[in-house]
């Protein structure tokens, strides 16, 4: 059996690489959370809002903002599921 098999990916970098490298994952995953809420934030607002007579939405609006952004948020989480399942899958050793 190969020695390095069992080693974690990061466990032959040296401390301040990883530092750098769970910062940068960390930024990552900043700026991913970013793009998902602003793509959330368009799609709903471009499917549910029409006119501007009000500060705030109306009743409909509102509902339909509501459903669009749970509907967002589940297909994200089911994909993010998906995602690591598969992830996990191509981990295991041959």
């Amino acid at each position: 059996m190969d020695a390095t098999k069992g080693m974690e990916i990061g466990d032959n970098l040296s401390e301040d690489d990883k530092l750098r490298m769970t910062s940068m994952i960390d930024q990552l995953q900043v700026r991913d959370s970013l793009r998902m809420y602003n793509s959330l934030v368009e799609r709903c607002f471009m499917q549910c809002i029409d006119n501007f007579r009000r500060k705030t939405l109306d009743k409909q609006e509102e509902s339909c903002v509501r459903v669009c952004a749970e509907k967002y948020l589940k297909h994200s989480m089911r994909v993010s599921l998906r995602f690591t399942e598969l992830n996990q899958g191509s981990m295991t050793p041959d």
